[in-house]
């Protein structure tokens, strides 16, 4: 049995990223299947930190992003939306270029919160990066959106 909501459309998703940070980073998302979705980003003078290593901060903002998605394909978007609660990382390797990629898989999917568990893996299959991301699941109307 599927987790989405919503069909996961990998065209929407990434048409989606156009002037954001997604855009900037070059974001994409690449695949799911039943229990879980997959994006990546580039490693390069965009994510570097100044020694030249892949910034912490990049990899949560793909933790981030590909959590945040997921969950958006989890609810019903005429009644609810969802926004990042709590995200941590832990760094494991460097990466100096290539992509890393990401995978998303659920921890919990409960009626107000969702918990993402996310793994980054360079060109080599290597884990540089694993982050846990909660989502606060709000009803429309009860906190604006921004957007």
């Amino acid at each position: 049995m599927s987790l989405w909501t919503t069909q996961p459309d990998l065209s929407h998703l990434n048409a989606m990223r156009k002037n954001t940070i997604c855009d900037v980073l070059d974001i994409t998302f690449d695949a799911f299947d039943d229990q879980s979705i997959s994006a990546s980003m580039v490693v390069d003078h965009r994510t570097h930190q100044p020694f030249g290593l892949l910034h912490g901060g990049a990899s949560v903002v793909l933790a981030e992003t590909l959590g945040s998605m997921a969950s958006y394909l989890c609810v019903d978007t005429q009644k609810f939306y969802c926004v990042g609660l709590e995200v941590n990382a832990n760094h494991l390797r460097g990466v100096r270029s290539g992509r890393v990629s990401a995978i998303a898989r659920p921890v919990h999917i409960g009626r107000t919160t969702h918990v993402w568990d996310i793994r980054l893996t360079d060109d080599n299959g290597k884990l540089n990066c694993i982050s846990r991301l909660t989502i606060a699941v709000v009803p429309l109307g009860e906190i604006p959106p921004t957007r």
